[in-house]
């Protein structure tokens, strides 16, 4: 019998400008809109920012039947930093979702399906892009949630974290340059690591797993660490958030300012102003996932 929980998810994201007076870059072009399509049980929404760099977070949340033996219910949520412009971003917020529930071991073997599709959302956008833009590039940290099985993928430095039991446990592992494995793995296929500010591929990239990244391909894989976990009742919430976030608040804090707040939008806006207020300069993107065990159809049978 599948596990019944409702979802409140929110999002919130800024660009953050690294100037004295902590205000946004006078050139920052500040695009946003909201697009909501509803298709009977799918419900998409689309939130996008584009200052001087283009940051994107896409909520998309359904309930499928893949096929009519086959019935599950299940979520995902997936955020998204694109970086050398917004086309990879955009081609996996498109593709990487849809690669996935058309994978014939979604179900059978959620695993191996996500990180097909994450290879898979990959190549076919390095081939779209028909060897322009070449330093275009995104990462992304993915939750699927099937049955009552959260499955957390990462590629990049986003980075998830868990409340269960009220401690904070890191569901995910930023994928920097500088990790011992990390390091190796690029220099055995003919890469290096080096200082430029940080820890750069080559020198020019700081994350050592993206999409994209046609230049840098090699060594730069696509290749997600995926964690599965127990949904019950112990697990409280979820955090999804870029480097912008975690550059400032420890796993634990975030974990504490979340807990005693009910509404998960409050609670990411919340996450964001500290890590602004903390001097935080890079893109703050953070999504909030609560999952409130048989509360949602209580709710639903009481206001029915």
């Amino acid at each position: 019998m599948l596990l019944k929980i409702h979802l409140s998810v929110a999002e919130a994201s800024v660009r953050m400008a690294n100037s004295a007076m902590g205000m946004l870059a006078p050139l920052a072009r500040d695009l946003q809109w909201k697009i909501f399509m509803r298709h009977e049980s799918m419900v998409l929404m689309v939130k996008l920012l584009a200052f001087l760099e283009f940051l994107m977070v896409y909520l998309h949340n359904s309930l499928i039947s893949p096929c009519p033996c086959i019935h599950a219910t299940y979520h995902k949520t997936m955020l998204r930093w694109g970086h050398g412009g917004a086309r990879a971003a955009e081609y996996v917020k498109q593709n990487l979702f849809s690669n996935l529930i058309r994978h014939p071991k979604f179900i059978s073997d959620t695993k191996s399906a996500i990180a097909d599709a994450y290879n898979h959302t990959d190549t076919e956008f390095l081939k779209s892009e028909n060897n322009q833009n070449r330093d275009a590039g995104s990462t992304a940290s993915t939750a699927i949630l099937v049955g009552d099985r959260l499955l957390v993928a990462n590629v990049g430095d986003s980075r998830a974290v868990i409340c269960r039991g009220g401690n904070a446990i890191a569901v995910s592992r930023d994928h920097k340059p500088d990790q011992t494995d990390e390091r190796q793995r690029i220099e055995d296929a003919g890469g290096f690591v080096m200082w430029a500010g940080t820890w750069r591929v080559g020198g020019v990239l700081a994350v050592s797993r993206a999409f994209g990244d046609r230049l840098l391909k090699q060594y730069v894989v696509a290749d997600p660490e995926i964690q599965e976990e127990k949904v019950d009742s112990s697990l409280e919430f979820l955090i999804l958030a870029s480097d912008g976030l975690w550059d400032v608040v420890s796993n634990e804090e975030a974990v504490a300012m979340t807990k005693p707040i009910e509404d998960a939008e409050e609670a990411a806006k919340r996450l964001m102003q500290e890590a602004y207020q903390r001097g935080s300069s890079d893109n703050i993107t953070c999504v909030v996932v609560r999952f409130l065990m048989n509360q949602g159809a209580s709710s639903r049978s009481n206001s029915g």
